[in-house]
């Protein structure tokens, strides 16, 4: 036996799930991957960051993908291909931090809690779509609203008490507030919200009873997904016509979008920014690059573990890359099309339009203005749930695949543990129905920034200096056929990890700021599912080496060492200890002095 075994620690050996599956065609794990880039809360907290640097500005992206996203998307994809295995089980390469695995499944039920509401959003308006008028339109915005309310909106662009006061120098300058009619249509469904976008947290927590409705309708669609997709072949299909269908949407929407006034002028200022928005937009690429794994981290290992042995990770880990690109430069396409619209009805500094979550609310005003408003409402709307639907599936997907391949006792309940999850999920889910939830929920969107980088780090650790750069160029080799060049190696083990201490630097003090002003309620979230879980990488490690034998060196020793590390196939497990044997032999021969 040319690898050690569970037996040899003491430990139950892996069991491989032989009936888990594979993706009905290769590509399947692309348009996969893709839908991990559709999760767009990275523009609701788009107040940290600057997504008006144009398109020049997603160069330093194109420096990222080399520097670190291909070369580490390589690392997850061959992690899952490799074992075979979700997440958790995959760190059999080092069994001292398969804890890391566990803080992945903690991270993405974190992000499920509170996702549905960009499910439910879209909802509420496609629904509201079939009205004659809509009530967000200036027509069917007199028919609710309270015009004694002092507020005035872009239906009525005159001046009002409603002031802002800016001091520079003793001048004060006056700004005059106007409101989306959309965005306040939203707001109605909370009474304490509906005077100011923020909630007050000395305020009792207010349940919106119709989003409890739209809720319960979202996790139902989940629910009925897995119940007619849940094998792996079925539910890659689904993903793939999913992802496909989304795509031609969101292409629908932006030629629409263009005949807003202001949006070709948007349109051209992004193709050619100033040096300043550039320069202050650069920064926001760090988060791109961070969401392109997953909400969970770990997305893109259990996704890869339903990938043929052989499959070119290599090729596809650039095809991703670009096409994530071209995903999150389409949304921002979007979004500045939409705000520059906004922009031209302000037209001077004296007033200013608020717009809020402009992808999502602000958006719907916008399209009320246009020719078939109802229809494209809905079309794009539909785009929006079908975006976060993917999203939520696939994070689903890879938390249970990663559990059964882990935990042999639950695949003979899969159905079971499957809509317990969904079901555990959509309770905890419905504290986001509330004031408190639907203002503050974005603080648990921006702790991955801090998450995600500290598991890259480890994880560079993990397979570059304790698995050895040596065995898992070995390992690539074997598997694809081709080398890992040196050169990334090199890259990953010393540029790489700068870029990430970057990332952790300014992923603590966006959190430390964010959740200053949160609700307690969701920093108690925070706690017990983002910062609590990371407890797990070192305490399942020191569990590993108390359940082992032998002196504590030996042990520790041991437990960084791979466990049941091989193929899952048989025939490629015995091609791959002939491959290890004769390598192994080639060193001896080499260390032999002449």
């Amino acid at each position: 036996m040319i690898y050690e075994t569970s037996y040899d620690s003491g430990h139950k050996p892996f069991s491989p799930d032989l009936k888990r599956g594979k993706w009905d065609k290769p590509t399947d794990y692309i348009f996969a991957c893709f839908g991990l880039a559709l999760k767009l809360d990275i523009f609701v907290a788009s107040y940290w960051f600057f997504f008006d640097m144009g398109i020049f500005g997603m160069l330093p992206y194109l420096v990222y993908m080399v520097i670190y996203l291909v070369p580490i998307m390589v690392i997850h994809s061959f992690m899952g291909q490799f074992s075979s295995s979700g997440f958790i089980s995959a760190f059999r390469l080092s069994p001292f931090f398969k804890g890391m695995g566990y803080v992945s499944v903690f991270l993405t039920i974190a992000m499920l809690i509170y996702y549905s509401i960009f499910a439910a959003v879209p909802l509420l308006f496609m629904i509201n779509s079939f009205r004659p008028t809509l009530p967000w339109s200036c027509e069917g915005f007199k028919l609710w609203y309270n015009e004694s309310d002092g507020r005035k909106t872009t239906c009525n662009m005159t001046i009002s008490e409603d002031l802002t006061d800016i001091s520079d120098n003793n001048t004060h300058f006056h700004r005059i507030l106007f409101h989306v009619p959309s965005v306040l249509y939203f707001l109605n469904h909370f009474e304490s919200v509906q005077g100011e976008y923020y909630t007050d947290l000395g305020q009792e927590s207010e349940l919106s009873w119709r989003f409890v409705s739209l809720f319960l309708l979202v996790w139902a669609m989940v629910a009925f997904i897995f119940y007619k997709f849940s094998e792996t072949a079925k539910f890659g299909k689904f993903l793939r016509y999913m992802v496909i269908g989304t795509l031609i949407l969101l292409l629908l929407c932006f030629g629409r979008f263009l005949f807003l006034p202001g949006a070709l002028l948007g349109l051209k200022k992004y193709v050619t920014p100033s040096q300043e928005e550039m320069a202050m937009g650069i920064g926001s690429t760090f988060i791109m690059v961070l969401h392109a794994f997953g909400a969970g981290w770990g997305s893109v290992i259990a996704l890869s573990s339903f990938n043929g042995f052989k499959t070119d990770i290599m090729s596809y880990s650039w095809i991703i890359s670009f096409g994530q690109i071209f995903i999150f430069t389409m949304f921002g396409l979007v979004s500045f099309m939409l705000e520059h619209y906004y922009n031209g009805i302000e037209g001077s500094f004296d007033l200013q339009v608020l717009t809020h979550w402009t992808l999502f609310l602000s958006s719907a005003t916008a399209l009320s203005s246009l020719g078939w408003p109802n229809l494209w409402t809905f079309i794009y709307y539909t785009m929006l749930l079908m975006a976060a639907l993917i999203v939520i599936t696939t994070q689903i997907f890879t938390v249970l695949q990663s559990l059964f391949d882990e935990f042999e006792i639950l695949r003979v309940r899969k159905q079971e543990v499957t809509f317990g999850l969904i079901g555990g999920i959509a309770v905890c889910s419905f504290y986001f129905c509330t004031n408190h939830g639907i203002t503050f929920f974005a603080a648990l969107g921006l702790d991955a920034i801090f998450s995600h980088s500290l598991l890259h780090l480890l994880l560079l650790l993990v397979v570059l200096w304790i698995y050895g750069r040596e065995r898992f160029q070995r390992d690539i080799e074997f598997m694809l056929g081709q080398p890992f060049a040196s050169w990334k190696i090199f890259i990953l083990r010393f540029i790489a990890p700068i870029i990430l201490i970057l990332c952790l630097v300014l992923g603590i003090f966006v959190c430390y700021m964010e959740h200053s002003y949160t609700s307690p309620i969701v920093l108690g979230i925070s706690i017990v599912l983002v910062i609590l879980p990371m407890m797990a990488i070192p305490g399942y490690g020191i569990y590993y080496i108390y359940r082992s034998t032998g002196s504590f060196c030996e042990r520790f020793k041991r437990t960084c060492r791979p466990t049941d590390w091989y193929p899952v196939e048989m025939e490629h497990r015995q091609q791959y200890e002939e491959a290890v044997s004769n390598t192994d032999m080639t060193q001896q021969l080499t260390a032999v002095p002449n």
